[in-house]
């Protein structure tokens, strides 16, 4: 079991790491906070699996990073396309996750009344994640964030269905969907990098 101060710590570095992966315009920031993201993401999955459980999520998200990481970095140095979809900026992208941040507030001081036995900080940290994984998606056409952002709404996911299963078979399946999720990123980038999405 997870102290509750351990697991809002957790909860204020994927709310920080996922914002700043938002706003990061260099891969190499992006997969940073990425790592960062899921190791608190693991620690709020801890608050309900076991610690090998939970390590083996995290284990699984720092290789679908370092499959990303090893494709972008062997591809050739690119200038990012311009995003030509409205609205643009990391003030609006900065706009939209505080009002994440608001939802998860709010869905947080109603935990016990919308899902009695499942902690506050782990609804908070899978809403988070998931928002903020759906800003990512709908504020980008660039694989190399498209990718995180699938794997920042699948980690968002994971930790809320944490708190409901705790199959190891279950476990072992998303974990898989995240590694081949990375493979195919990894894949596509490779593939793309002569148009210079990468």
């Amino acid at each position: 079991m997870v102290p509750q101060s351990l697991a809002w710590l957790a909860v204020l570095l994927v709310g920080g790491t996922a914002t700043g992966m938002l706003l990061a315009r260099d891969w190499r920031w992006s997969l940073g906070f990425m790592a960062a993201q899921y190791l608190g993401a693991a620690i709020l999955a801890s608050a309900h699996w076991p610690v090998g459980m939970a390590a083996a999520f995290l284990v699984a998200g720092w290789m679908s990073i370092a499959a990303l990481g090893m494709t972008l970095t062997a591809a050739p140095p690119k200038n990012e396309m311009p995003e030509h979809s409205w609205p643009q900026g990391r003030l609006f992208r900065l706009f939209m996750a505080g009002m994440v941040f608001v939802l998860a507030a709010g869905l947080t001081a109603q935990a016990d009344r919308l899902m009695p036995g499942i902690e506050g900080s782990v609804i908070a940290g899978s809403v988070l994640l998931v928002g903020i994984g759906f800003l990512q998606l709908g504020t980008t056409a660039q694989i190399a964030r498209i990718i995180p952002g699938l794997l920042t709404l699948l980690a968002g996911f994971e930790v809320f269905y944490a708190a409901v299963e705790g199959s190891i078979l279950v476990v072992g399946m998303l974990s898989t969907v995240m590694l081949g999720l990375g493979l195919v990123g990894a894949y596509l980038l490779s593939d793309s990098a002569p148009e210079g999405v990468a």
